[in-house]
């Protein structure tokens, strides 16, 4: 398990990786939603929430197009038709339907696929 720790000049955020569901672009600000469904909004972009996923030791967080990242761990389901991406597990106290292009969504089953050839 571990810990992200966002820190601003007013506020210090830290939350385990694993409870973070996705975190979503909101203009000069990323809300993070967390498994209980509720978003904290922090004064980030979402490419810095991203270049600081990209560090930990486990990463689990995928970049889907330009306005969303989303932990590996929650994706159940990728509808490309639809453009709907589905997350969601057993401790979810709320399931997430997103919407995201059907090229982000055809990369992120492209890229889900191809980890699972090497488990």
């Amino acid at each position: 398990m571990e810990w992200l720790k966002i820190s601003t000049s007013t506020e210090l955020i830290k939350v385990k990786t694993e409870d973070i569901v996705f975190v979503q672009a909101d203009g000069n600000y990323s809300d993070l939603y967390l498994f209980n469904g509720k978003p904290h909004k922090v004064t980030f972009k979402l490419h810095v929430i991203d270049e600081t996923f990209q560090k930990l030791k486990n990463n689990v967080f995928i970049r889907v197009g330009k306005s969303l990242v989303v932990n590996k761990n929650y994706i159940y389901v990728i509808n490309i038709t639809t453009q709907e991406l589905l997350l969601s597990n057993s401790h979810l106290q709320v399931d997430f339907k997103l919407k995201a292009s059907r090229e982000a969504l055809k990369e992120l089953k492209n890229t889900i696929e191809q980890e699972g050839d090497k488990a």
